[in-house]
């Protein structure tokens, strides 16, 4: 609570000097703000041209005729993936591995050939 109270009476006391400001070298002697020009004067004898809008051309759009597809053909195929097949990948990935001597090739090779016995393509 105290470092609270503290931090409050700190700001009070310094918020005043920090706001002071004695910057009015812009104004004259009468107290009165500064005169600004937010146009330029216009030279003698030049006019703007006239500008005419026209309007932009009208275009109709016609929606297109609705086009309907037919349904593709069912598909009924035979998902081939089995828990065989994954069991026969994880063993011949691990003979394949220890065959090899941890060559990657060999890994790889044995994974497949797993996989491809255990899925009964034999």
């Amino acid at each position: 609570m105290f470092r609270v109270i503290k931090v409050v009476m700190l700001s009070l006391l310094l918020s005043s000097v920090a706001l002071a400001d004695d910057d009015d070298d812009d104004w004259d002697e009468d107290g009165e703000p500064p005169v600004v020009e937010y146009y330029q004067p216009v030279a003698p004898g030049y006019y703007r041209e006239e500008i005419v809008y026209v309007p932009e051309r009208v275009v109709e759009y016609v929606p297109a005729q609705p086009q309907y597809y037919e349904a593709p053909p069912p598909r009924y195929s035979y998902d081939q993936r089995s828990s065989q097949g994954l069991l026969g990948g994880v063993v011949g990935t691990v003979l394949g591995y220890e065959m090899g001597s941890g060559s990657p090739l060999t890994t790889g090779i044995g994974g497949a050939a797993g996989a491809w016995l255990g899925n009964g393509r034999y």
